[in-house]
């Protein structure tokens, strides 16, 4: 017998950044990405820095999760480097969590949508590495917004930058079959060794992985490095992604469960 369906809004999990406002530490999240879940049709619930015996019991209450942008970038230790430019922010906080949660959510099946840093995050949690300034590798091209100018606006900053063409025979594609889309580009560090088992499911024009999904995980997941909450509403590609990361969170909570033992 099927499961009844639940009326209920899936849970999904949104790990917050971490800022100091004034002398004291605040835990915060970015209003964007929560409307985002809301356009999913989740209940948005911000998880502040978690400890590690914590980790599968938030899991237990969710049935997605969104890894955010962030002003912040992953620290390189984690894929064996030194800071580049110790002018840029870190979060190592957040990375402390973050990163070993990501195998628990793939391995789990619970979908995970994964947005700019939280798309640098999945790939150094499997194994891969980041360069930590792509405006001077040889061959790439500046995929700061704005040109990484201090004075643009966030306007300018969002603004459509470049195309993404989208590799056949994945999960974008079916998301967005007609092949190539314009994004805006909002990253100083991008994909340099992409982590085993990850399908490249989009690339910019100058071949850098901007979109991925882990191929054996159980679960839908996605993970792109521009930013589809921004304006979402108003963009018909961020909303056929948010409905599509809503309705798998819808089915992963209405999947059947196995009965539970008699008390």
């Amino acid at each position: 017998m099927n499961a009844p369906r639940s009326t209920s809004k899936p849970v999904v999990l949104v790990p917050s950044c971490n800022r100091m406002l004034g002398q004291h530490p605040f835990h915060i999240a970015g209003r964007k990405y929560i409307e985002a879940v809301r356009l999913a049709g989740g209940l948005p619930l911000i998880v502040p820095v978690a400890h590690a015996d914590e980790l599968d019991e938030l899991l237990d209450l969710a049935h997605g999760v969104l890894l955010t942008g962030s002003p912040s970038n992953v620290h390189p230790r984690h894929f064996g480097e030194d800071v580049r430019d110790a002018t840029l922010p870190l979060d190592t906080e957040r990375d402390d969590w973050t990163l070993p949660m990501i195998p628990r959510i793939l391995e789990r099946g619970i979908p995970l949508f994964a947005i700019c840093r939280g798309f640098q995050e999945a790939n150094v949690a499997l194994g891969g590495s980041l360069h930590q300034a792509v405006h001077e590798v040889e061959g790439r091209h500046d995929h700061r917004g704005a040109g990484g100018r201090a004075d643009a606006s966030a306007e300018e900053m969002y603004d459509f930058a470049h195309p993404v063409d989208v590799q056949p025979g994945g999960a974008l594609e079916r998301i967005l079959p007609e092949g190539s889309v314009q994004v805006n580009s909002v990253h100083g560090q991008g994909i340099n060794r992409l982590a085993p088992g990850l399908r490249v499911e989009a690339r910019a024009p100058d071949g850098l992985v901007e979109a991925f999904s882990v191929e054996r995980a159980p679960g839908f997941n996605l993970c792109v490095q521009w930013h589809p909450e921004w304006k979402a509403a108003s963009n018909p590609v961020s909303m056929r992604l948010l409905r599509a990361f809503g309705d798998a969170c819808r089915s992963f909570r209405d999947r059947p469960r196995a009965p539970q033992p008699a008390r």
